[in-house]
C-alpha cells in the first residue's frame, strides 16, 4: 500500500519550506529579466497543436512514447490534505471531466504515490478500466524520501514501490516513471540502478524527474546514459508566475538533450484562471505560486484582456502561453467544466505580441533548497 499519511506529511512540508514561497521565503514576486528568456515562439511556425497532435518521448531502444502537448495533473483526485477531496462529491465529477477529455483525444495523465496516500493512482485505474492500452498514457512518481521500501532496499526501492502503483492502477506497466524529487536518501548511481531496474522489468517505458535542478538533472541525464537509457522527462513548476526554469537555463538544457520539459501548477493552482481576487483568496493549503492575489492584478488582467478578444476561457490562455514556450502543461481537472476550458487552449497561437504582453507582466519565481530545486 502506499505510505499513509503521506499528502499530511506533503502539505505540512510544502508550508515548512518546500515550496519556493513559504516558510523561510519572500512573499514578493519578482520580474523576469528579459534578457534571460527563451524565444518568444519557441515552436515551429507552423505547428499547431490540438488535442489529437502528439509528440514523443524517448523510452530505451528510441521506442517512442507518444504524448499530447498538455497532461492533466491527478494530484486532487482523491487528495483531502490539500484539495479537501471527497469521493461522494467529486469522483462522479472526475468520470465526467474523463469522459469530455477521452472525446477530444487528451488522455495523458499525470499522478504519484504520493497523491492522497495512493488514492489518485486507484482513481486513474478506474478511469483506464475497458480502455485499450494504447488510447492513454500515465506517468506516476516514485515517493524518493525515506520510506521503509526504500530504506530496506536501496535501489531496489523505485521497483518496490512500482509495483504498488500498478495494483493500485490495474496495469502491468506505466508510461513513465518519475522520481518526485531530489531528496531521496540515496546517490543518483543509486537510483539510476533501481530505475534501470523497472525499465527491465518492463514496469515503465520511459523514466524521468521531477523538481531538480539543471545540474542535478544532467547528472542524472548522464548516469542514466551509462546504461543506455534516456531521461525522458524533467518536470518543474511552471507558469507565467514561475518563469524560473527557462530563464535559468534548465528548458533550453532539455532541448540539447531531447528531454521534455513539463510545467507542472501551469495555472498557479487557480490563481491565473480568473476565479480568485484580492477579495476572494485561495485556500492556504494551495501553495504553489502562492502570492497574495492583489500582486497577480495586473497579471491577471492582461490574460483577462486577451481571453476577451480571442473568445477562449482565461486558464486557456494561460495554457496556451506555455505550449507556446516549448512546455507540456500539466493541468489539475476536477469537473467537466474545468476540461471544457481548459481543452480551448489547444488548436491556436498566441502572436508574438500577446506573448511579449505576457511577459510584461510575468514573474521568474524563486527555488527552495528543501525540495524545488529546479
Amino acid at each position: 500500500m502506499a505510505t499513509p499519511g503521506t499528502q499530511y506529511m506533503m502539505q505540512a512540508g510544502l508550508a515548512s519550506g518546500l515550496s519556493a514561497t513559504e516558510g523561510i521565503h519572500s512573499p514578493h514576486p519578482r520580474p523576469v529579466d528579459p534578457n534571460l528568456s527563451d524565444p518568444f515562439q519557441v515552436l515551429p511556425p507552423d505547428l499547431i497543436p490540438n488535442s489529437q497532435t502528439r509528440m514523443a518521448l524517448h523510452g530505451r531502444g528510441r521506442q517512442d512514447i507518444l504524448i499530447p502537448y498538455m497532461s492533466i495533473g491527478a494530484w486532487s483526485w482523491g487528495d483531502k490534505a490539500t484539495f479537501g477531496y471527497n469521493a461522494t462529491r467529486d469522483l462522479p465529477k472526475i468520470h465526467a471531466a474523463w469522459q469530455k477529455l477521452k472525446e477530444v483525444g487528451l488522455t495523458f495523465v499525470d499522478t504519484a504515490q504520493a497523491y492522497g496516500d495512493g488514492e489518485s493512482e486507484r482513481i486513474c485505474g478506474t478511469l483506464f478500466e475497458g480502455m485499450p492500452r494504447d488510447s492513454f498514457v500515465v506517468q506516476t512518481k516514485w515517493h524518493s524520501t525515506s520510506t521503509l521500501k526504500n530504506t530496506l532496499f536501496q535501489s531496489s526501492g523505485p521497483k518496490k514501490m512500482l509495483e504498488g502503483s500498478l495494483s493500485r492502477l490495474g496495469l502491468e506497466y506505466v508510461d513513465i516513471y518519475l522520481v518526485h524529487g531530489p531528496i531521496h536518501p540515496s546517490m543518483i548511481s543509486t537510483v539510476v540502478k533501481g530505475l534501470t531496474e523497472c525499465i527491465e522489468s518492463g514496469l515503465t517505458r520511459a523514466v524521468g524527474v521531477a523538481n531538480y535542478n539543471t545540474d542535478e538533472m544532467i547528472k542524472m541525464y548522464d548516469e542514466l546514459a551509462k546504461n543506455e537509457v534516456p531521461l525522458a522527462v524533467s518536470q518543474c513548476e511552471y507558469s507565467i508566475i514561475r518563469r524560473l526554469p527557462e530563464t535559468s537555463g534548465m528548458i533550453r538544457e532539455c532541448k540539447k538533450r531531447s528531454i521534455c520539459f513539463q510545467g507542472f501548477a501551469s495555472l498557479a493552482e487557480g490563481r491565473l484562471t480568473g476565479k480568485y481576487s484580492r477579495f476572494n483568496q485561495p485556500r492556504r493549503t494551495l501553495r504553489f505560486s502562492s502570492y497574495p492575489m492583489h500582486m497577480l492584478e495586473p497579471t491577471i488582467n492582461v490574460l483577462k484582456a486577451i481571453a476577451g478578444k480571442r473568445r477562449v476561457p482565461v486558464p486557456a490562455v494561460a495554457l496556451n502561453y506555455s505550449i507556446n514556450k516549448g512546455v507540456v502543461p500539466l493541468v489539475g481537472i476536477r469537473n467537466p467544466e474545468q476540461a471544457e476550458q481548459d481543452i480551448q487552449a489547444l488548436g491556436w497561437r498566441l502572436t508574438t505580441e500577446e506573448i511579449e504582453q505576457i511577459e510584461g507582466v510575468s514573474m521568474e519565481g524563486q527555488t527552495s533548497s528543501m525540495l524545488q530545486h529546479g
